[in-house]
């Protein structure tokens, strides 16, 4: 019996661990890129925080959308990998790049049709406008390699090497860290580019990433140059079932992504300081959240390995119940985190002014409660994937992001007048409110029964 399973077969919490910090590493190292160019831009002043608050609700949406393909492509190539088929293993990633890559030009088409009518019609000042849309126009560089290199993540991680992304973001990170810091301020004789200097920094660092895991597919698959034939006879009949398959599993991300820039436009009509501090936290609220997250994902993939191998459903419920008080612990860290945060802002982002860090202390409240029901219901959703319960899933995000959350962030903003703390109550109540749906769903328990390999 393997050390990564317990008696009855089912994995241990070792083994989950295993699979997720590589996971967690990598998803904390991707969101602290925003994270960084905060850091970085919050000396430039609230101006320049507001304008890459404005660009980045617009560019993540874009990098929403390619990450949610790219994990649809991972669970595919990690279907062909089980099944230790290199035609499988070629479509599933070919065909990923090919959606990717139609995504991504499809929504940088439609970012330059509109983007600057959005930003002038949120932006504060004219200023910071067309700051922003400076950013923005540099940073289509970073969405179109990362749609790219995410595909490549996506095969990595499928085929279990969920090192290898960790590794190209630990090249990329300080490489970002370091250009942006140059290209900001103009150190040694480089130009000083101010904000777009972040962006400039972000595209050769995601630059390197790409090119890092280019050599490492090389390497490891010579492209799969050395395989003839797709896996459902044609490139273009393989691609659209890949994209069926796709499109309920890409639906849930999309949805929450759009909905987290919808609710960066609403905040952009707080005044500027309160709008600064949305900016500063919401990096915050993804990077240390991650842990939690990747955990689900983990607890998600073993499910559906145990789902696969047919097992009885107390072994699911004995495996979910180990997850769920990891689950917890993972919560409580999370928690702990948002406080070391936000008592440490005013040295964080030295400079800022009075309302900005008083209202980043504010948020302390429901960055307390926030991690303990968002992990659990992480785990509810990952597991009812697994079990091809994928439609019900993204019906309570969608639900829960267009007819509560975001209805209220207008209303209060645009009518009420109210404060950032209100408004960013609401991230607690989403989270409330998809509670109960989750969790009936879950223990009605038909999710027990398998899933839909999407064949």
């Amino acid at each position: 019996m393997s050390s990564l399973t317990d008696n009855a077969g089912s994995p241990t919490t070792s083994a989950v661990f295993k699979l997720a910090w590589p996971l967690t590493l990598k998803a904390i190292m991707l969101h602290g890129i925003v994270v960084i160019d905060a850091y970085l831009v919050s000396a430039l002043g609230e101006e320049a925080l507001a304008a890459m608050g404005l660009a980045t609700s617009i560019a993540g949406l874009l990098m929403g959308i390619i990450m949610a393909f790219s994990t649809a492509t991972q669970i595919r190539v990690a279907q062909a990998f089980g099944s230790d088929d290199p035609v499988a293993l070629k479509t599933g990633l070919y065909c990923g790049l090919l959606i990717n890559l139609a995504a991504c030009c499809l929504g940088l088409l439609l970012v330059w049709l509109g983007a600057s009518h959005v930003i002038h019609a949120f932006a504060h000042t004219p200023q910071i406008a067309e700051l922003a849309l400076s950013y923005l126009q540099v940073f289509a560089v970073v969405i179109l390699v990362e749609a790219m290199a995410q595909c490549l993540t996506g095969h990595f991680n499928g085929c279990g090497e969920t090192k290898i992304p960790f590794y190209s973001y630990l090249i990329a990170v300080p490489a970002n860290i370091i250009m942006s810091i140059v290209l900001i301020y103009g150190l040694y004789g480089f130009p000083e580019l101010g904000l777009v200097g972040a962006a400039v920094g972000s595209a050769m660092s995601s630059t390197l990433r790409l090119l890092y895991l280019s050599v490492r597919l090389y390497r490891r698959d010579k492209f799969f140059l050395n395989v003839e034939g797709w896996l459902r006879g044609t490139l273009a009949f393989s691609t659209k079932r890949h994209l069926i398959f796709a499109l309920p599993i890409a639906g849930t991300f999309i949805s929450s992504t759009l909905a987290s820039s919808v609710a960066m436009l609403l905040y952009a009509k707080l005044n500027v300081n309160q709008f600064a501090a949305m900016t500063l936290i919401m990096p915050w609220v993804m990077v240390a959240g991650t842990f939690g997250i990747t955990w689900a994902q983990a607890t998600g993939i073993f499910v559906a390995q145990l789902l696969g191998r047919k097992s009885e459903s107390h072994v699911l419920d004995e495996f979910l119940g180990r997850a769920w008080r990891a689950a917890f612990i993972a919560a409580i860290l999370v928690a702990t985190t948002y406080v070391l945060v936000c008592l440490s802002s005013t040295w964080l982002y030295e400079g800022l002014k009075v309302e900005t860090t008083t209202t980043l202390l504010s948020f302390l409240p429901v960055l307390l409660f926030l991690p303990f029901p968002k992990i659990s219901n992480a785990i509810c959703g990952n597991t009812l994937r697994a079990g091809g319960d994928t439609l019900y899933v993204m019906y309570i995000f969608v639900g829960s992001q267009w007819l509560f959350r975001l209805p209220l962030t207008a209303f209060m903003v645009l009518y009420l007048d109210l404060s950032a703390i209100w408004v960013f109550a609401l991230v607690l109540g989403e989270e409330l409110v998809k509670f109960p749906a989750f969790h009936l769903r879950l223990f009605k328990g038909e999710w027990k029964r398998g899933i839909d390999a999407g064949a």
